[in-house]
């Protein structure tokens, strides 16, 4: 094996370009990537026809990975969408460093549980350790499926990889440590399981949000109907911010008693899975955003 980590890292994306993965420079040592910005795009040469960003400009092209890698000792970045990937990050907590010397929850133990309470055991799979200890699963996404990325939805301290995403290949290194292959299998099909937690709702029309009659005030019930219509228009990249703006303005009417928190719970699930969030990241924004609002709520006489 060579020591040149010029040569290692050619070869780490050469290795990555073979499976069909599409690839692209990261700066040195980092998870940037080297790729000049849109402002700073000369529109010359790949940039001709106007800027291309890394994900447009990754490539199984052996010629130009070893032009761009003659260059310099650039770290390597698989952008997951064009190589059809679903990349499972399992993180570990920041503070922890990655050391394993805590019992503290990590992304590999909360998605075991969720692996277990949906019967199954982890799904054998390409699989690679992060520089912070971490892992990294690879799933083939299924055909004609365009995955997003999520944060979080699936369960704590686990995140996806997909369109819109990339991941740091195994080979490349930074200073927190380097990234090293666990599993040298095939990338495995995404499970079915896993693929219903992460698909999109089916876009379906938004007619009038129906609230069941509680006891509660007549403001509360208002605002409650205001915030669902506003996350039903939330434009595209802004749904999910939307829906914790909006779940955490109601919140206030939990925390005073005017609303049965169940009753904004089920009014926000189905205005954000009708406007295209799937139902997982759904509850957890929620969730988060009520119990944040109801936590900082300020008594009513002082709102």
């Amino acid at each position: 094996m060579t020591h040149n980590p010029r040569s290692a890292l050619l070869s780490a994306a050469l290795d990555a370009a073979e499976r069909g993965w599409h690839v692209f420079p990261l700066r040195p040592g980092t998870k940037r990537p080297a790729l000049h910005g849109e402002k700073t795009c000369p529109r010359t040469g790949p940039c001709a026809q106007g800027h291309r960003r890394w994900e447009q400009r990754a490539t199984c092209d052996p010629d130009r990975i070893r032009a761009a890698w003659a260059r310099a000792p650039f770290n390597v970045g698989i952008a997951t969408g064009p190589s059809r990937l679903v990349v499972v990050d399992l993180d570990v907590p920041k503070d922890k460093g990655g050391k394993g010397s805590s019992d503290a929850p990590c992304g590999a133990a909360a998605f075991a549980a969720l692996c277990e309470r949906a019967g199954h055991a982890v799904p054998a799979t390409y699989r690679t350790r992060t520089a912070r200890g971490g892992e990294h699963l690879y799933f083939t996404a299924p055909p004609g499926l365009r995955l997003g990325n999520t944060a979080g939805t699936v369960a704590p301290l686990v995140d996806t990889r997909a369109w819109g995403g990339y991941v740091v290949a195994a080979g490349s290194t930074t200073p927190t440590g380097p990234y090293e292959v666990l599993c040298d299998s095939e990338a495995a099909v995404l499970p079915a399981w896993l693929l219903s937690i992460l698909q999109p709702a089916p876009a379906s029309s938004v007619g009038p949000l129906r609230l069941p009659v509680v006891d509660g005030s007549r403001a509360a019930l208002a605002a409650l109907k205001a915030e669902c219509a506003v996350v039903a228009a939330a434009p595209e990249g802004q749904r999910n911010i939307t829906l914790n703006r909006c779940a955490f303005k109601v919140g206030r009417f939990v925390a005073w008693g005017d609303l049965p928190r169940h009753v904004a719970e089920e009014a926000f699930q189905a205005a954000g899975e009708a406007r295209g969030l799937t139902a997982a990241e759904c509850r957890a924004t929620i969730r988060s955003a009520l119990d944040s609002s109801i936590r900082k709520a300020r008594p009513r006489e002082a709102a």
